[in-house]
């Protein structure tokens, strides 16, 4: 498999460049250099050189953080959504056909437990997750076929995509407090999409939860998948009865779980706190452990590389 990058051959390499080159002349127009741009948006100066490279894939933030400065109208987005940034990525075999549904869906309903979704983690938070099982270019092509997924959902037109995160999933520790600060921007910034919701179920309400991570996948004519993981393999089911049962149940948790706007200020608070330094995220995580001690069904969250290749 091939990642798409600005040194891999072929029409991506072409387009990637070509956005780099048109990213470089606006922000030269500007009068502004690599380093102040990256300042204004903030990133890391090495970031944008890497975009203007065309060796480095910009996430949606970013592009929309170059066209608000260097006064783009859109132009940027416009160009970013219209690329095929990973044509050559491929998946496990046993993933493959969670893919070919997410690439066709109508409104896709997710719960997670542990880690945040695939479909809108940060590359350094795929690549934190992800490293614990796979080295060297391995990693470098499951970092890639997971960005690649995330392209339909965030196109203007793109489906609609419902988020329910267990709190543990924004204060469990991936990478570093610097990641998960990013990973918890990306978040809101995914919450301000007009198909994206994203919800937080906290930890201090007595809510009913699945047992485990799942996915309600809706399809053209209204056909829908229930979709779950244990360990590498998928398990799909259309059972009407089951469908029935576990859309009641994602529903429910909706209603009783935190709104938009309470939601998206947990997930500022907990920002605020990965910013400062690791051990207060440490401390933070901590604590969080600790007051699921007092409650009579304790839950203790278990990392891994998360759901979805």
């Amino acid at each position: 498999m091939k990642r798409r990058n600005g040194n891999g051959g072929g029409g991506a390499a072409t387009t990637a460049a070509v956005f780099g080159e048109v990213l470089r002349h606006h922000r030269e127009v500007a009068g502004l250099t690599q380093e102040e741009l990256a300042g204004k948006i903030p990133c890391d100066r090495s970031l944008v050189a890497r975009v203007e490279a065309g060796s480095r894939v910009p996430q949606r933030h970013f592009v929309v953080a170059c066209d608000r400065l260097l006064g783009a109208a859109e132009m940027f987005v416009k160009l970013w959504e219209k690329i095929d940034w990973y044509p050559h990525t491929t998946h496990p075999d046993w993933f493959k056909r969670r893919v070919e549904m997410e690439a066709k869906a109508t409104v896709l309903r997710a719960y997670e437990t542990d880690v945040v979704p695939g479909l809108v983690q940060t590359e350094e938070y795929a690549r934190a997750l992800l490293s614990q099982i796979f080295t060297g270019r391995e990693l470098d092509e499951r970092v890639a076929a997971r960005m690649s997924r995330q392209q339909v959902f965030l196109k203007s037109d793109g489906p609609l995509l419902m988020l329910v995160l267990d709190e543990s999933v924004i204060r469990n520790l991936v990478g570093s407090s610097a990641v998960m600060h990013d990973q918890c921007a990306q978040l809101l910034l995914a919450g301000e999409r007009p198909n994206l919701r994203v919800q937080v179920a906290p930890f201090n309400l007595p809510l009913t939860k699945p047992k485990g991570s799942m996915s309600l996948i809706t399809l053209p004519g209204e056909e829908t998948w229930i979709y779950s993981e244990s360990l590498e393999v998928g398990h799909f089911t259309n059972d009407p009865a089951l469908i029935a049962r576990y859309a009641r149940i994602y529903d429910v948790l909706r209603a009783d779980c935190l709104s938009g706007s309470d939601s998206a200020a947990l997930i500022s608070d907990a920002m605020e706190g990965y910013g400062r330094n690791d051990s207060m995220a440490q401390e933070q995580l901590q604590r969080a452990r600790r007051g699921r001690l007092h409650r009579n069904s304790p839950r203790y969250p278990r990392i891994g590389p998360g759901k979805g290749q």
